[in-house]
């Protein structure tokens, strides 16, 4: 699913960005509902970024990865929470591309976002590279209810970030 988003995006640079888990809902641009055995999963692209909204067995929680005002830019690389008697694992990666290959991710990105049902993606106008994306992952570790991906392209530095989230039980999940 493609949203066309009328406002600018917010966040410029990949250093920007940061990462709260458990906030309340985020006024959305667009957003798109998927449907799980034992777990729905609400993907929101905001104007700072995305916002993943998770009912899983009745317990709703959030992850954010967005320029927040009251947090610093500081994208962690790895980190963890706990969800319940889940665990969130999330990682992050952010490379820059020289402009055309930078181009062909993105054009490749939104092809297969836009015809995926379990996908959002934003772009924004002024670029048609300026893209969040967001697709929930059928294919999860065993036990694992729910996994999802995201991809924030910054056009004028030449940045791709990429996220991976999966919740898993708390018996898989590293002490």
């Amino acid at each position: 699913m493609r949203a066309l988003i009328a406002a600018p995006f917010v966040d410029s640079r990949a250093a920007d960005l940061s990462l709260a888990f458990g906030l309340d809902r985020l006024p959305a641009l667009g957003t798109h509902r998927v449907e799980l055995p034992g777990a729905s999963v609400e993907l929101r692209v905001l104007g700072a970024s995305h916002q993943v909204v998770l009912d899983v067995d009745g317990l709703e929680w959030s992850e954010t990865v967005a320029c927040l005002p009251d947090r610093a830019g500081a994208l962690p690389t790895r980190e963890q929470s706990r969800v319940g008697d889940l665990v969130s694992r999330f990682s992050a990666r952010c490379i820059r591309l020289p402009p055309a290959e930078l181009a062909a991710r993105i054009r490749a990105l939104r092809r297969h976002g836009e015809g995926h049902p379990h996908a959002l993606v934003g772009t924004f106008p002024g670029s048609p590279l300026a893209v969040t994306a967001m697709v929930v992952d059928p294919v999860v570790p065993v036990g694992a209810p729910v996994g999802w991906w995201s991809w924030h392209a910054y056009p004028q530095t030449g940045e791709l970030v990429t996220t991976r989230s999966v919740l898993v039980s708390q018996d898989s999940a590293p002490r």
